[in-house]
């Protein structure tokens, strides 16, 4: 005699039953896609090769350039034709400032040949110092003292100015130098010019006050230096003086670029898979599309967060080694653990996205490496942020690459945590939902689902 159910085993028991097979499915179905993805040398050069040769010569060339602005000393090619005793100080003060090293040529060369040794990049800059510089100067310093001395004595009545004009230096560049750059040097050079043309006023006003005495020299540098001095900080979240260099900019930067580049092999496996019909034998299998896209995203989320930890260490203990700033990993590791996970994620999504729409491999990885680029281009990862222009803003707001960034900044540069870059975090999720359902009705539209 049996009972209904006798031989059916207990509800529990089934949904493990179920369950445990799920897992063994998905885990089968990671396998075979983690098999694929390490056959594709192509893609794994540019998910890992790539960004680190970037993020390396990229932070090279950066660094460089912060040290020959702030340490290193710039070659300048100096024609000093002034004889003046305000030439020479003007020399002087050149080489005092510590930012010029000064290649002095005779004072009877031609600028032909300052400008030909100037094309030949002996450097790329030259001062021509003109013959009346002093003469200028001393009468510019004669003008300036007496009208406030006529200002003083009669006071309360407006006296004659004269204007004095200042035969102009001339700084030629290579015209590979940069507007940025050049504006560097034209405010250290503004300034040394201030110095000397403030030093002449002061000696021809102290002269004429104290009946052509000399201004003691002490007294000279009391009054030229006595500037309020400027400290910087840092601001960052957790209150730490944050030491930012290259390498806190650009590592988190090339990370993010890496991650997004999973298009051109992630991509590339959904259009194989789709044309083969793979996706069409899964219906008649005691399996889902939805498992292996899972399986998919657990794998290349895997892969970023790979690429993320090799760039990570590599910005840590190989570029110290390299002559390069090492990498400062933020205190809180958990939340720089969930935005690597988030961005893989949403890099993922992207790729899915674009493998489901293109119809061959070509359209797959050219739409998807162009996309990367121009979202990275507006979104922070080639041109900073902050330079943007205002017309670019929404635009940049629309690339995941901007957010992506942004969580990382928010680590790295600011010092925040988990509370301080939440309301980054949001978009990124809100784009990942965007790309997932994008992605979901492209299938149905392909009855692929």
């Amino acid at each position: 005699m049996s009972f209904p159910g006798h031989n059916q085993a207990p509800a529990g028991t089934q949904k493990t039953a179920t369950f445990a097979a799920t897992m063994y499915k998905l885990w089968a179905t990671i396998q075979k896609d983690w098999r694929i993805l390490t056959r594709d040398k192509i893609g794994l050069t540019l998910m890992f090769v790539m960004p680190i040769v970037l993020a390396i010569v990229i932070t090279t060339v950066q660094n460089s350039t912060f040290e020959l602005v702030n340490d290193k000393k710039i070659p300048l090619l100096l024609l000093n034709k002034d004889q003046g005793e305000a030439g020479r100080e003007l020399e002087a003060t050149l080489e005092k400032g510590g930012m010029f090293n000064l290649k002095k040529l005779s004072a009877d060369a031609d600028e032909t040949v300052l400008k030909q040794r100037l094309q030949d990049k002996e450097a790329l800059l030259a001062l021509v110092i003109p013959e009346q510089y002093s003469a200028d100067v001393l009468a510019k310093a004669e003008t300036v003292a007496g009208q406030a001395l006529q200002t003083i004595l009669i006071a309360g009545e407006e006296s004659a100015t004269k204007k004095q004009t200042l035969t102009a230096v001339t700084l030629y560049y290579h015209p590979v130098l940069q507007a940025s750059f050049r504006q560097g040097i034209d405010g250290a050079l503004n300034s040394v010019l201030q110095i000397v043309q403030s030093k002449y006023i002061v000696r021809q006003l102290y002269s004429a006050i104290n009946d052509s005495a000399t201004l003691p020299q002490n007294l000279e540098q009391e009054i030229l230096t006595n500037q309020t001095p400027v400290e910087q900080f840092a601001v960052a979240k957790d209150g730490t003086a944050t030491i930012v260099n290259a390498t806190q900019h650009n590592i988190p930067a090339w990370t993010v670029f890496a991650m997004f580049f999973i298009v051109i092999s992630l991509g590339a496996a959904i259009v194989r898979e789709k044309n083969s019909g793979s996706f069409m034998r899964l219906k008649t299998m005691p399996t889902s599309l939805t498992l292996a896209m899972v399986s998919k995203q657990i794998t290349y989320i895997i892969i970023t967060v790979i690429q993320a930890l090799v760039i990570f260490s590599i910005g840590k203990w190989v570029f110290p080694h390299i002559g390069l700033p090492g990498l400062d990993f933020p205190t809180d590791k958990l939340s720089l653990l969930l935005v690597i996970v988030l961005c893989g994620w949403c890099a993922a999504s992207f790729a899915i996205l674009i493998g489901v729409f293109a119809k061959t491999q070509e359209q797959s990885n050219g739409i998807g490496a162009v996309s990367i680029v121009l979202f990275a281009a507006i979104g922070g990862v080639l041109v900073p942020a902050f330079a943007m222009p205002q017309s670019m803003e929404t635009l940049m707001r629309i690339s995941p690459l901007h957010w992506c960034l942004e969580a990382f900044y928010g680590l790295f540069l600011e010092g925040g945590k988990l509370k301080d870059i939440w309301k980054i975090l949001a978009p990124i999720g809100i784009m990942i939902i965007i790309f997932q359902l994008l992605a979901f009705a492209g299938m149905k539209q392909q009855k692929l689902v």
